[in-house]
């Protein structure tokens, strides 16, 4: 399972080549970490990403339902035939042909993608969110499925509590994204804030795509409040880093070192997530990456 990227046939390295364009195009925060692996690394956790964004796309996308769920079932049977080791000859899909590749060379567990289908069901069926235990559930679904699925590619000293803190840190990721998204997924009608933690601090999903919050009602301390959960998610995620090899825990510290830099922004200004998406710059973000590759992840 080197790195030897030149023995790959030209339908192969194209379909990697596919999968690092969607990546690079759509993954903004994890493609600076994925440019601190290996070559095959690299690809095998491009091929990852092209599948999870397809299967995001479905959901996202503006077809109604019952097409959707269509649609995430021919994703899962595909996956089903993928993990059986059976793919047609003259597949033709890049996303595909690159994933089997990977799933070869690196112990990748196809059969998780089922989690990740079933996480984006529930956002079709549009669901909401009682608890921040009912909201873990679909977090463990939708990030906690991609860190075990990126485990096989990094590889792993103890497979038990790595599996354990790839999914802890994918939590702490989808809540960071949730928190940054929260208008635009108002907008969207979706509810992921746990309604518990809404109603406590007085506020009503129902004003979050508007931007406009009561004076009232304290969203402030709503975002902090579950800021401080992802905070102590990340704590316990980072665990993770000394079971890896030197370049998959530079990765890894680089995706949650950006992350959390995002974290400490929503958290330090909260209001700014109702007037649109916020980011850090690119200066930011190499930064962060430069600190990982040297060992410095906070």
């Amino acid at each position: 399972m080197g790195d030897r990227v030149h023995a790959r046939p030209n339908k192969v390295l194209a379909a990697y080549r596919h999968c690092e364009e969607v990546t690079r195009a759509e993954a903004k925060n994890f493609s600076y970490g994925l440019r601190l692996l290996p070559g095959s690394k690299r690809q095998a956790m491009s091929a990852i990403y092209a599948l999870a964004r397809r299967v995001d796309d479905i959901g996202d996308g503006n077809l109604e339902p019952v097409r959707k769920t269509e649609l995430l079932a021919q994703v899962g049977s595909m996956v089903d035939a993928l993990a059986a080791g059976r793919m047609e000859d003259d597949e033709t899909d890049p996303v595909w042909i690159a994933l089997a590749d990977a799933a070869q060379r690196f112990p990748i567990p196809l059969e998780v993608f089922q989690e990740l289908i079933t996480g984006v069901t529930m956002d079709v069926e549009q669901a909401e969110y009682k608890s921040f235990e009912d909201l873990l559930v679909y977090c463990r679904c939708v990030a906690g499925s991609i860190g075990r699925l990126s485990l096989g590619v990094f590889g792993c000293t103890d497979a038990e509590r790595g599996r354990e803190y790839a999914d802890t840190l994918g939590l702490a990721l989808q809540i960071t994204n949730i928190l940054r998204d929260v208008r635009e997924d108002a907008t969207m009608g979706r509810r992921y804030l746990p309604a518990e933690d809404v109603a406590r601090f007085d506020c009503d999903e129902a004003w979050f795509a508007t931007g406009l919050v009561p004076s009232d009602a304290d969203f402030d301390a709503l975002v902090r409040h579950e800021a401080s959960r992802a905070r102590t998610l990340f704590d316990e995620g980072l665990r993770l880093l000394p079971l890896l090899d030197r370049r998959s825990r530079a990765c890894v510290g680089a995706m949650a070192g950006i992350y959390r830099n995002l974290l400490d922004t929503l958290d330090g200004e909260p209001a700014a997530v109702l007037a649109g998406r916020v980011s850090l710059t690119a200066g930011v973000k190499t930064r962060v990456a430069l600190a990982a590759l040297l060992g410095r992840v906070r």
